[in-house]
């Protein structure tokens, strides 16, 4: 790595959980357009030769897994297989995730559980799999969250209870593998412009809007918006933080907790 340019990962190798979508594949081609070699999982295999293919535009090396978070055995092999190919992992960024809205009393035990598995199970098998294939001293491990997780909203009950795990597996971790030379930080996403996170929360015009007049700087966020705060993260400018839950989310979570009962009514006219 070029010590004077804090942002040159070539010959760094970054592994992306959810990378073949969304904000974590912005993430990963913010690190793919900065010399980076790529690992990307994900359950969709179409999703990942078409991520590939935005990824290896940039001249690098790429290479995608597919694997469900929630089996630990196909993620430890997705591991291996990447360690294999690119050596140690230098920054892992840990982004699976589901969400849908629902009253609690409107939610399945089964649907509750299924966010759970996918947002923090999948989180921990990720995490916890990916230990012996970090570089040490010297991996950076990110975790994508939501304001969710300390911010109660209606009709989120299951994802403010598995981000909030997210976010407290990821002091926990920083503690205990500080030791070995390994930073873990989450990274809190605020409402980013095309993301299918946004349209599932934000169906219509009006609730974008609504959204928008929510947001202290008066925008949306962009896909570059959390890829140049993750690439801070696991640039030596990042090397002392550890630990850290940040809200990247141009200060919505200051504004309380979001009304989703328009968009959920949507979602039932829709239906």
């Amino acid at each position: 790595m070029n010590t004077s340019d804090p942002f040159d990962f070539r010959d760094r190798h970054v592994f992306v959980s959810g990378g073949s979508s969304g904000i974590n594949l912005g993430i990963a081609d913010a690190f793919a357009r900065r010399g980076a070699k790529l690992s990307i999982l994900s359950r969709s295999q179409s999703r990942i030769d078409g991520a590939l293919e935005q990824l290896r535009r940039h001249g690098g090396e790429a290479e995608g897994h597919s694997a469900d978070v929630r089996d630990t055995g196909a993620v430890t092999a997705a591991l291996g297989a990447a360690q294999q190919r690119f050596g140690a992992i230098d920054v892992l960024v840990s982004g699976a995730a589901g969400n849908f809205l629902a009253p609690a009393l409107g939610m399945s035990s089964n649907g509750f559980k299924t966010v759970v598995d996918i947002d923090l199970l999948g989180s921990f098998n990720v995490l916890r799999a990916a230990h012996e294939f970090l570089r040490k001293p010297g991996a950076c491990v990110i975790s994508i969250s939501a304001s969710q997780a300390f911010v109660p909203t209606p009709y989120q009950a299951h994802v403010c209870a598995a981000k909030a795990g997210v976010d407290m597996l990821t002091r926990v971790l920083a503690m205990e593998w500080g030791a070995d030379g390994i930073r873990i930080n989450s990274i809190v996403p605020g409402p980013i412009e095309g993301t299918e996170g946004v349209r599932r929360l934000a169906p219509n015009e009006a609730e974008q809007q609504r959204i928008t007049e929510r947001v202290p700087l008066g925008r949306y966020g962009t896909l570059d918006d959390i890829a140049g705060i993750a690439m801070v993260l696991a640039s030596p400018l990042g090397g002392y933080i550890t630990g850290v839950v940040l809200p990247v989310d141009g200060g919505i979570s200051l504004s309380g907790p979001r009304d989703f009962s328009a968009a959920w009514a949507a979602t039932r006219r829709d239906a």
